[in-house]
C-alpha cells in the first residue's frame, strides 16, 4: 500500500471520533473519517505511519442500511458540519453510545474488578437524547470566501476536507430560519457592493466571519460581522451603516439586541477580537437556563445547546446530591459560571476558577443578577491559582476544554481528597486518559451518563461520578 493509491471498501465501525475502520480484501484496515457503517467507500491513502494507515474519502459508492432514504439537507457531504445528519436520531444515539462504551469500558473494568465495585453495564447508564434534534444550536460562526477558486462571494461552512472552500448553507438543519436569513440578508448585501472577503494565503481582503447567536428561551440575536482593517475610514462607517440598516428591517422570528462590528487583522482562520464596537443596539444577550438569567457576549463561552444544557445540568444536580447540601463545590474550567450558579442553589458556597477573565467578570454580574451572593469566582490557571483559595472543596466538578486536564493540575485536584467529584467532557479520548489517573490514585468511577449536546454530529457530552474508595 502506498500513498496516494485509490481503494475500496466496506466501513465496518467508527470509533470516536468519527474514525471509520474500514477491511480490504487482503485484512489490511484503514482509518478512514466522515463516514457511516456499512457504506461501501472509495479513498486515497494519504498516511502510513508505524504501521497505520490512513485514507482520505473520495466518494460514497453505497449508502449503509442504516442511513434515510433522503437526507434532509442539501449540504450533506459537501458541508464539514454535519457527520451523522443522514441516520435517524435514534441510530445517532446508538452509535455515539457504542462508541463511548467501547472507549470507557476497557479504561474502568480492570479497576471495578480489583476494588470490587460494579460492572461497566452497571454504571454507564446511556445517552441522554437532545431535547430538540434539529434548529438547537444558539451560535454559529460563518466563513466569507467564494465556493470555487475565483468564484462569487459566499458566506457558510467550509467545505469537507477543504481549507478554502465554502458553502452557502442556507436552510441549514441544526439552526432556525433566522440564521438563514441573516445569512442570505448579510451575503446579498456585500456582493452588492463588491466587497472583497480576505484571502487566507495573499492576507488580502475585508470580509473575515460572520458571528451569529441566539438564545433558545427568549429569542433575542446578537450578531457580530469580523473583517480585517483593509477598509477604512468614511468608506468602512458607510459599509457598516447600510449592512446595519438592512438587518434591522428584517422580519425574524427572535428579536435582533446587538449588531457589533470586530476588527480581526490575524493570521490565524478563526474568529479574534482585536477590537469590537457596537454599531446598533448592545453587545449582549440574555438566555435562560434552569430558571437562572446568564447575560451572554459575542465571545463569552456557553454551551451552544441550550435545552441539552438543562439536560447535561440536571445531571450534575442529580449526581452532586449524592455529596449533601451543607458543602463547598469547586467548578474548576467555569467558563461564564453556569455550572458555578447551579451549584450554589444548594451548596453552603460555590467557587468557579477560569482563566478567561472576560468570563469570570460575566460570571460575577450573572450571580449578582441571579441574587446568588455565596458564589466567589477566581480568575487564572487551574494549575497556578488553587493554592490561593484558602475554602478547600468537599466536591470537585471538572468541565475542563477538550483536551482535558494538565497532568500536573489533574494531581493538585487528586490530593484535596474529595469523598466525591463530577468530570463533564465533550471529548470521550480525553476523559479517558484522565480517568486512568483518578483510577489509580484512589478512585472509582460509580456513574456515567451521556447527554447528546450535539445531533447530527459526531460529538457527544460525558458526565461521570467518581467516589473515593
Amino acid at each position: 500500500m502506498k500513498k496516494g493509491q485509490v481503494y475500496e471498501g466496506i466501513v465496518e465501525c467508527t470509533l470516536f471520533p468519527n474514525k471509520g475502520i474500514v477491511i480490504l480484501e487482503d485484512g489490511q484496515k484503514v482509518v478512514v473519517k466522515n463516514v457511516i457503517p456499512g457504506q461501501k467507500i472509495s479513498f486515497s491513502v494519504n498516511k502510513i505511519r508505524k504501521g497505520r494507515r490512513e485514507g482520505r474519502l473520495l466518494q460514497v459508492l453505497e449508502n449503509s442500511p442504516l442511513e434515510l432514504e433522503e437526507t434532509p439537507c442539501e449540504h450533506f457531504g459537501i458541508c464539514g458540519g454535519c457527520t451523522y445528519l443522514s441516520l435517524p436520531y435514534e441510530k445517532q444515539l446508538e452509535l455515539k453510545e457504542q462508541q463511548v462504551r467501547e472507549l470507557l469500558a476497557p479504561v474502568c473494568e480492570p479497576y471495578q474488578e480489583q476494588r470490587g465495585g460494579r460492572s461497566f453495564l452497571e454504571i454507564f447508564e446511556g445517552v441522554k437524547a437532545s431535547p430538540k434534534q434539529s434548529e438547537y444550536r444558539n451560535k454559529m460562526e460563518f466563513s466569507f470566501g467564494d465556493s470555487v477558486k475565483d468564484g462569487p462571494l459566499a458566506l457558510g461552512m467550509h467545505k469537507r476536507g477543504s481549507f478554502h472552500d465554502i458553502v452557502t448553507v442556507s436552510g441549514c438543519k441544526i439552526v432556525d430560519q433566522d440564521y438563514s436569513d441573516i445569512l442570505w440578508t448579510v451575503l446579498n448585501y456585500f456582493q452588492r457592493k463588491n466587497t472583497p472577503y480576505y484571502h487566507k494565503m495573499r492576507h488580502t481582503g475585508y470580509l473575515r466571519h460572520l458571528l451569529v447567536r441566539k438564545a433558545a428561551k427568549t429569542g433575542e440575536i446578537l450578531i457580530d460581522l469580523v473583517t480585517t482593517s483593509q477598509i477604512t475610514g468614511e468608506e468602512q462607517d458607510k459599509l457598516l451603516e447600510g449592512m446595519k440598516e438592512t438587518l434591522i428591517q428584517l422580519k425574524l422570528q427572535g428579536r435582533i439586541v446587538g449588531i457589533l462590528h470586530t476588527q480581526n487583522d490575524s493570521l490565524a482562520d478563526a474568529v479574534i477580537n482585536q477590537g469590537t464596537r457596537i454599531l446598533y443596539g448592545q453587545d449582549y444577550f440574555y438566555e435562560e437556563i434552569l430558571d437562572l438569567r446568564f447575560r451572554i457576549s459575542a465571545f463569552s463561552f456557553f454551551q451552544t445547546n441550550s435545552l441539552g444544557a438543562e439536560v447535561l445540568y440536571r445531571t450534575v444536580q442529580e449526581y452532586v446530591a449524592e455529596a449533601g447540601d451543607d458543602r463547598v463545590v469547586y467548578d474548576l474550567y467555569s467558563g461564564t459560571g453556569t455550572i458555578t450558579q447551579i451549584m450554589a442553589q444548594t451548596a453552603r458556597k460555590a467557587i468557579g476558577v477560569e482563566i478567561v477573565e472576560e468570563a469570570v467578570e460575566a460570571a460575577k454580574k450573572n450571580a449578582e443578577m441571579n441574587g446568588l451572593h455565596n458564589c466567589k469566582f477566581v480568575t487564572g490557571d487551574v494549575l497556578k491559582v488553587l493554592e490561593g483559595i484558602l475554602e478547600k472543596p468537599d466536591f470537585i466538578v471538572l468541565d475542563p476544554p477538550r483536551d482535558g486536564i494538565h497532568p500536573k493540575a489533574l494531581e493538585q485536584i487528586i490530593q484535596y481528597g474529595v469523598d466525591k467529584m463530577v468530570y463533564i467532557s465533550c471529548k470521550p479520548t480525553s476523559l479517558a486518559r484522565d480517568l486512568v489517573v483518578l483510577q489509580e490514585r484512589g478512585y472509582m468511577v460509580e456513574r456515567i451518563c451521556c447527554v447528546d449536546m450535539f445531533p447530527s454530529t459526531a460529538n457527544i457530552e460525558t458526565c461521570v461520578l467518581l467516589g473515593r474508595k
